[in-house]
């Protein structure tokens, strides 16, 4: 049976802990907890993830890939949009007022 050195110590005993070997302990976690998950410009959104972002419907989505309004790309056969498709829609949806209009008059109320 293995026993634990420091249940032994008294209540008030400091532990001395080695403080470069707890950095690269802390680094090794950081880095396989990264490799878990892809980097941001590798992910593929589905057009429910991409409403969620974009604050659309997944409806309005599947529709806007179908009439090919918005870039997207194939996944197998499904289709699925980049961080940098999102934000071309983000981009292009922005419209500038024309300086050129009318001014509209008050409503008197």
């Amino acid at each position: 049976m293995t026993t634990n050195p420091l249940a032994s110590r008294p209540s008030g005993a400091s532990v001395v802990i080695d403080m470069t070997l707890l950095e690269r302990l802390v680094n090794a976690v950081e880095k396989v907890g990264s490799l878990n998950q892809p980097a941001d410009d590798l992910r593929a959104y589905t057009p429910a993830e991409a409403a969620e972002l974009l604050g659309k419907t997944e409806n309005w989505v599947t529709e806007a890939i179908q009439a090919r309004r918005i870039p997207f790309t194939y996944v197998g056969r499904s289709p699925r949009l980049t961080a940098a498709h999102i934000r071309w829609v983000l981009e292009n949806g922005e419209v500038q007022p024309n300086q050129f209009s009318r001014k509209r008059a008050a409503v008197a109320a």
